[in-house]
């Protein structure tokens, strides 16, 4: 009866557990530039909501003078423990060759598998704000040389770099090359990988199913965000991208990890709701992991 009765109390001790921690049933990733704005006023708090709503692991977006959203490497490292949240992948914007060396050890010290350049870095990203129009300047050449700089200096460090596209990448430049192309067969797979953000592939009107069969291995990670109607970002399932098809090319793609993410929230929307929105919706589109 004892045993009995001892078996009882830990069963509802887990079960209590479990309904506040969602037990084992954690899954898929955030980036966090969703949050940039409210990261800013309580990144802690911020970080805990997502864990609460069921996140396995996050990409980071937010590395400035040597800290995580405020936190150290050390404090950042602590913190995400303590939540049960993964270090994935850290996009590092400002990477250059001065700051490299600093940029990867505090990636490594927070426990970061993948640095990731988010654009074309060293200034060579352009934005023009009437058009709302993004582009670079140096050419496909020039990107490719400096990526794979980057990518070997991580290596040695222990680090795999992925590069992230936007629209204009699939699109062709005025040399007459598709950047993410010539990126692709002029970078070395052991050094240099992808994360395709969907939204924007589709955006610029390439197939991700084509290119994850064309160059099958590349694409380690990606960016999970739908288009609504009016080809605005919309919570995953919310709009129509075909999901269904591209989760089932995930083991020839190469996909290690995926990542919601919700640039914009339209129409009252928080990015809370956006992002449990898609949480609840990627498990059952086919990347629950």
């Amino acid at each position: 009866m004892k045993i009995f009765s001892s078996v009882v109390v830990c069963l509802m001790a887990y079960l209590f557990f479990t309904s506040f921690t969602g037990g084992n049933d954690k899954y898929g990733g955030v980036n966090l530039y969703t949050f940039r704005e409210e990261m800013k006023k309580d990144a802690k708090g911020v970080l805990k909501q997502i864990s609460d709503a069921g996140y396995k692991y996050i990409e980071d977006a937010g590395y400035a003078d040597g800290k995580f959203n405020g936190m150290t490497p050390a404090e950042y490292k602590a913190y995400l423990a303590e939540l049960g949240l993964v270090p994935a992948s850290s996009h590092q914007g400002g990477i250059s060759y001065d700051n490299v060396d600093q940029t990867i050890a505090d990636v490594k010290a927070v426990g970061f598998e993948y640095l990731v350049v988010p654009i074309p870095p060293m200034g060579h990203f352009t934005y023009d704000a009437q058009s709302r129009t993004m582009g670079m300047k140096g050419g496909a050449k020039n990107l490719a040389e400096m990526v794979n700089k980057l990518a070997e200096k991580c290596h040695k460090a222990g680090l795999k770099l992925l590069y992230h596209n936007h629209d204009f990448e699939f699109k062709t430049d005025a040399d007459g090359v598709v950047p993410i192309d010539y990126l692709l067969q002029n970078t070395d797979p052991k050094y240099v990988n992808f994360e395709i953000d969907l939204y924007w592939a589709v955006k610029a009107g390439a197939d991700p199913a084509q290119y994850f069969k064309k160059y099958p291995g590349r694409f380690k990670a990606w960016h999970l965000k739908d288009m609504d109607d009016q080809g605005r970002f919309a919570p995953v399932g919310k709009g129509k991208i075909d999901f269904v098809a591209l989760a089932k090319l995930k083991s020839l793609a190469g996909l290690q990890y995926s990542f919601v993410e919700q640039d914009l929230t339209f129409d009252g929307m928080l990015p809370l709701e956006a992002v449990t929105i898609s949480h609840a919706n990627i498990g059952k589109l086919g990347f629950k992991k």
